[in-house]
């Protein structure tokens, strides 16, 4: 990521998003799964959200024949870790537990994911 991840726009991530779930797509590829979850955009206007996320470092293309193909370099969890670090610093002085806090508290877990924390603590304790 070539600039600040918080730099990223609600539309840019909601065309990241496709990437992350569809893998490698053209524009119109892209455009056709932002249709389907009620994003009617332009053609011009996904390739320039394609082009600007390029430019920040979150996606690299390669030319297809006549098209480019799109691709997420940043991951989800990726982008989340420095979102989430950004946050802890800014609103929490570096501190996380009061952002973990706020997660988790008045949310119903899975006992999968009830299982999943913990193993992530006694990871941390260890």
């Amino acid at each position: 990521m070539g600039t600040r991840p918080s730099d990223i726009s609600d539309a840019e991530l909601d065309v990241l998003k496709v990437l992350w779930k569809q893998g490698p797509a053209t524009v119109r590829e892209v455009n056709t799964q932002l249709r389907r979850c009620k994003r009617r955009w332009a053609y011009t206007t996904v390739a320039t959200l394609l082009g600007r996320l390029r430019d920040k470092g979150y996606v690299e293309s390669e030319k297809s024949g006549v098209a480019h193909v799109f691709r997420a370099v940043v991951s989800r969890d990726k982008l989340l870790r420095h979102r989430l670090a950004e946050l802890t610093d800014r609103v929490c002085d570096g501190t996380t537990s009061p952002l973990v806090h706020a997660l988790i508290q008045g949310r119903k877990f899975s006992a999968e994911e009830i299982a999943t924390l913990r193993q992530l603590i006694d990871e941390l304790d260890s």
